[in-house]
């Protein structure tokens, strides 16, 4: 089951049933179920005291991503920061609506195993969501 909560912010305008549709379909091209993952759509003040608080870091962040995956089924919290997507969106010359859903994906990118920190991940991460957006 995927949930969408707020905290501090408006909800989004995003399709709930559609959105967890796409994220299935694009967690079963990586051989995965989705179990339970929960969005939590934040402002920057948030996200950066969740930061803080699990990470240790002290900075903001489009995404956070919490990983309690069991095996081939996709378990996790995804915080959002939709002020800091909203800042990305301008600073990329992309639309926010677009931006959105690319840190949707992005978390749950993670969850199938992807990373972004290590030499070339970024670019790995980066094409894997542009097929995921393809797939929207």
């Amino acid at each position: 089951m995927v949930t969408y909560n707020i905290e501090n912010v408006r909800f989004p305008n995003i399709k709930r049933r559609e959105t967890t549709a796409w994220i299935r379909r694009v967690a079963a091209t990586y051989g995965k179920k989705v179990g339970e993952v929960g969005y939590l759509f934040c402002d920057d003040e948030h996200i950066l005291e969740v930061n803080r608080q699990y990470l240790g870091h002290d900075y903001y962040t489009d995404i956070i991503t919490f990983d309690y995956d069991e095996g081939d089924v996709l378990n996790g919290d995804l915080v959002i920061s939709l002020d800091t997507v909203r800042s990305n969106a301008e600073l990329f010359h992309k639309e926010y609506d677009e931006e959105l859903h690319r840190v949707i994906i992005h978390g749950i990118l993670h969850l199938c195993g992807i990373n972004d920190k290590g030499p070339g991940e970024r670019e790995m991460m980066e094409a894997a969501e542009n097929k995921a957006l393809a797939m929207r």
